[in-house]
């Protein structure tokens, strides 16, 4: 038996034509699983009884167990997903204005090891297949669903109750690949996600607009992921200088700052996109004027903006964070000189915010029991 939600469309479509059954039937099945939220095949009424049949004797429809959350008083809440194989990951809802953005993990753990991240203390143990990536957007919409609305979604009655949306009290419309893990250190499962994510008429209909992946530098993937997919691509850079870099991220060491910077020039971007450079800030080691200046003069010949990221203090680092007039006076710098910056507002400060936090807290509670 396999996870469905390997299986992009087009595969599904073949693996049809290939039972000697017609190729719309696995539209058909994409809009049951991802618009409907459906969990069985039975419940996939305009399919008949011989292709519900053929499907469960070959797939299922599994759901990621919600092992624990954690809610910010300010709305942000954290999902701990637990995997099949008894795993962790993390996802995080972020409320903005009149939508959510949802964050979400592409592997267990991850292998970079930069200091100021504490995935990285917890070791890498695996990349997460497509299906577990695709099942945390698809659980996480239908999670805000039952919370936010109250919608029953189980068990199906009529197939229009199970559209999940809430637009009164806002949407899941950004994706981010901005938790656990480097994505393109798992591309192929990441890229393959994506089409499912923003298949725009029988799948999760995100915009790829709306979709970003951040990596850490992987100058390789990132001259393969323009070509692979329309998301927007983000930059973990946190410094200006080989040196500090190195320090901060040992994938620096690999494909220094030039590298990285020429990968990004030659990147295609559509003629309104820019590249988003992220910026942690840390007392100390990265927030100096000659800093900022450094980073105006290298990113002048890319079309970019830049994320501040005051530094999220957490208690396997020694690392500070700058107090708000040190970010302010950073930031300022930046544009006065006409660069595209903003303060990432910290969301999630009461709970385990970091990536990282609530899988530590589950590891020390196993250990522990």
């Amino acid at each position: 038996m396999q996870d469905i939600k390997e299986f992009t469309r087009g595969e599904l479509a073949k693996w049809f034509e290939k039972q000697n059954m017609k190729s719309f039937r696995a539209g058909q099945v994409f809009k049951w699983i991802y618009l409907r939220q459906a969990d069985t095949f039975d419940e996939m009424t305009d399919l008949a009884k011989d292709a519900r049949k053929l499907l469960n004797e070959h797939f299922y429809i599994p759901r990621l167990e919600i092992e624990s959350t954690e809610f910010s008083a300010d709305g942000t809440e954290k999902l701990l997903f637990k995997l099949v194989d008894g795993n962790y990951i993390e996802a995080v809802l972020i409320p903005q204005k009149d939508h959510y953005t949802l964050c979400i993990s592409s592997q267990v753990g991850c292998t970079q090891g930069c200091k100021f991240c504490l995935t990285a203390k917890g070791g890498f143990v695996r990349n997460l297949t497509s299906a577990e990536i695709i099942s945390q957007v698809r659980d996480a919409r239908r999670h805000l669903a039952i919370r936010n609305c109250g919608q029953k979604v189980e068990p199906l009655e009529q197939p229009k109750e199970r559209n999940v949306s809430c637009p009164n009290l806002g949407q899941l419309i950004n994706i981010v690949f901005m938790g656990m893990g480097e994505p393109l250190a798992n591309y192929d499962a990441v890229v393959k996600s994506l089409q499912t994510i923003t298949e725009s008429d029988f799948g999760l209909k995100f915009s790829p607009r709306r979709v970003t992946v951040s990596t850490c530098g992987l100058v390789p993937e990132i001259s393969r992921l323009c070509m692979d997919t329309d998301a927007n691509l983000a930059i973990s850079l946190n410094a200006t200088d080989d040196t500090t870099r190195s320090m901060l991220m040992p994938i620096n060491r690999k494909y220094p700052i030039k590298e990285l910077l020429n990968a990004c020039r030659s990147y295609k971007l559509k003629a309104r996109d820019k590249i988003t450079f992220e910026y942690i800030l840390i007392k100390g080691v990265n927030d100096s004027d000659e800093d900022a200046k450094r980073l105006v003069s290298m990113l002048g010949p890319i079309k970019s903006k830049v994320n501040i990221i005051p530094f999220n203090p957490h208690e396997k680092s020694d690392f500070k964070r700058p107090s708000p007039a040190e970010v302010s006076r950073f930031v300022q710098i930046l544009l006065d000189r006409q660069v595209t910056a903003i303060v990432r507002k910290s969301k999630g400060d009461d709970i385990s915010a970091a990536c990282g936090q609530l899988r530590a807290k589950m590891k020390m509670i196993t250990k522990v029991d």
